[in-house]
C-alpha cells in the first residue's frame, strides 16, 4: 500500500485508522482536548534539539523549512503557547496532541478521498497543491511528501485540501514524519498515538 523512496534520514511510520462511525459521530472527550495544552502531562516532550532534527530532515531534499514553510509541529507549539490551539475533530485533535508533545510533524489523509497506491518521496521542481479551503497553494519542490495516484497529497508542513478529513470520514492514513537522528522517538510517538485512538474506539493497523 505504501512504498518509500530511499532517504538517509527518514524514520517514518504509517498506519491506517478505522473509526467506529463517521467522524461527525466521534466527539473529542475532555481528556483529549486537555492534551492540546502545552503543559498537559504526556509521555513525550519536544525541545530545540527535536525541532532542529526535524528541520534537518526536511532540508535534505533542498527544501527550506523556515517562515511560512516551517514544520506543522512548530505551529502547534506556538498555538498552544498563545492559547489558540483548540479542538477541530477527534482525528485531527489526536494528531495535533501527539505532534505537539512529540515534536514530530504528522499527516492525516482521508483514505476515501485519496487514491492508492501511496509513496513517500521528495517532490520535484514545479510541484504544488492547494492546502486550504480558500485555495492557497504551497510550493513542494524538494520537500518530502506522501503521494497518491493523483500526485502529492501530504507532507510535514501542510497537507493537501483534497484529501483532508471531513464529517463523513471513516478511514484515514497517518504518516509520522520522524528522523533517525531522534532514535526511537517515532516508535514512541506511534505507541501513544495508537493508545489515544483506541480509547476513542478506533482500530489501528500499522503498515509494513
Amino acid at each position: 500500500m505504501l512504498t518509500l523512496d530511499a532517504h538517509p534520514l527518514l524514520d517514518t511510520l504509517a498506519f491506517t485508522t478505522t473509526l467506529p462511525g463517521p467522524l461527525s459521530s466521534v466527539p473529542s472527550p475532555d481528556w483529549l482536548t486537555a492534551l492540546l495544552k502545552a503543559e498537559a502531562p504526556a509521555p513525550l516532550a519536544s525541545d530545540d534539539a527535536v525541532r532542529g532534527a526535524v528541520r534537518d530532515l526536511l532540508r535534505h531534499g533542498g527544501y527550506k523549512p523556515t517562515g511560512r514553510g516551517k514544520p506543522a509541529s512548530e505551529y502547534l507549539v506556538r498555538a498552544a503557547g498563545d492559547g489558540t490551539l483548540g479542538p477541530i475533530n477527534a482525528v485531527v485533535d489526536v494528531c495535533n496532541a501527539v505532534s505537539l508533545h512529540s515534536g514530530l510533524p504528522i499527516s492525516v489523509v482521508d483514505l476515501d478521498r485519496a487514491r492508492a497506491p501511496f509513496r513517500i518521496g521528495i517532490a520535484p521542481e514545479g510541484s504544488q497543491y492547494v492546502f486550504n479551503a480558500s485555495g492557497q497553494t504551497i510550493d513542494l519542490a524538494g520537500l518530502l511528501c506522501l503521494f497518491d495516484a493523483e500526485g502529492p497529497c501530504a507532507n510535514a508542513v501542510k497537507d493537501a485540501q483534497r484529501t483532508k478529513t471531513a464529517a463523513d470520514t471513516r478511514r484515514t492514513l497517518t504518516v509520522l514524519w520522524g528522523t533517525q537522528a531522534l532514535g526511537d522517538r517515532t516508535a514512541r510517538a506511534f505507541a501513544w498515538y495508537r493508545e489515544l485512538l483506541e480509547r476513542l474506539g478506533a482500530t489501528v493497523e500499522p503498515l509494513p
